[in-house]
């Protein structure tokens, strides 16, 4: 993970959060409200997650290893998904679980009724701030994105993670502040559990779209349209390939990207042209696509009959394997 980017907008987030955080639980224990201790519980919940996404961009950083050949780029996805469970059971089934319990033992705000709106209202000029760097950072990488592609279609998980959560905790706090308000207004104690449902809800709604949006990342997501058009070109840019038979890319981290191509090639050419030829691609893709960090390019000859199958014209079979290839492997 850079330095800059997603881990200044982390940092940022973890200072608010701890700082937020001490600040709720105090505002509970002399009011009681259940508003404030979701609102608490929450910050303690997201400066967990800013810590796991720091410990996660660390351990990514490991040399890859015989039993791991590529690496550990794709941790950062594992603990950008545990984030989502975190937030989804410490964060929104705890706030749930706190206003089903004020909801059948409600109990107005009696004690200091100025702190937790006080309170609130820093919060939000914190969760501000950290909403503001994390908003800074993205837009450097966002492109013309808007943001809903942006979070769904980034790479890499930190600052999509820290967006969502700081969009959860103004949006809270706003639910928070409104049923701690209605409370003091109407000294009705169901409206704080009210409130602490809605963070809940929150919380849950965006727990889910996080694991979601996390998954597909660890499942294995390919290139974007427009690097795949960039590979294509840099592939079939020069002499040495008749056509592309077919290719495949993977994201091994969110800045590493495998890329396996069939090429057909000139029936009549040399292993040495070949081999010369081979080169000359993976150097026009890493040029066209930097991050493409591993490239495997299989030379075969091109068969034109056509598919059987009714999906246009495709390769013939793969040769058969020699007693030392095993059938394929990359011949590069």
């Amino acid at each position: 993970m850079s330095a800059s980017g997603g881990t200044r907008a982390i940092f940022a987030a973890l200072a608010a959060n701890i700082g937020i955080a001490i600040t709720k639980f105090g505002a509970y224990l002399l009011t009681g409200s259940a508003s404030m201790l979701a609102e608490a519980i929450h910050s303690v919940a997201d400066s967990g997650n800013q810590g796991l996404l720091l410990l996660g961009g660390r351990r990514a950083q490991r040399e890859a290893t015989p039993q791991h050949p590529f690496g550990y780029g794709r941790e950062r996805y594992i603990y950008a998904f545990i984030v989502s469970i975190v937030l989804f059971s410490l964060g929104g089934l705890f706030a749930l679980y706190e206003a089903y319990h004020k909801l059948a033992h409600p109990e107005p705000i009696t004690r200091f009724q100025w702190v937790p709106v006080a309170v609130l209202l820093v919060a939000i000029a914190m969760e501000s701030f950290s909403f503001r760097t994390a908003m800074k950072e993205s837009n450097q990488i966002r492109g013309g994105q808007s943001w809903v592609r942006f979070i769904r279609r980034a790479k890499a998980p930190e600052l999509p993670v820290v967006l969502l959560e700081d969009t959860g905790a103004l949006v809270g706090l706003v639910f928070a502040l409104f049923g701690v308000g209605m409370t003091l207004a109407t000294g009705n104690g169901k409206w704080d559990a009210l409130g602490s449902a809605m963070i809940g809800v929150l919380l849950v709604v965006i727990a889910i779209v996080l694991a979601v949006e996390t998954k597909s990342l660890l499942v294995g997501e390919g290139a974007e349209p427009k690097d795949l058009a960039a590979i294509e070109q840099a592939v079939t840019a020069g002499p040495e390939v008749e056509r592309i038979i077919h290719m495949k890319t993977l994201y091994l981290g969110p800045e590493e990207l495998m890329v396996a191509v069939k090429v057909a090639v000139s029936a009549c050419e040399t292993a040495e042209d070949v081999a010369r030829g081979i080169d000359a691609v993976e150097a026009r893709i890493r040029s066209a696509v930097p991050i493409a960090g591993v490239i495997y390019v299989e030379p075969d000859i091109y068969r034109a009959a056509a598919d059987r199958a009714g999906t246009g014209a495709v390769a013939g079979p793969e040769p058969e394997a020699g007693p030392d290839e095993t059938p394929g492997r990359s011949r590069s």
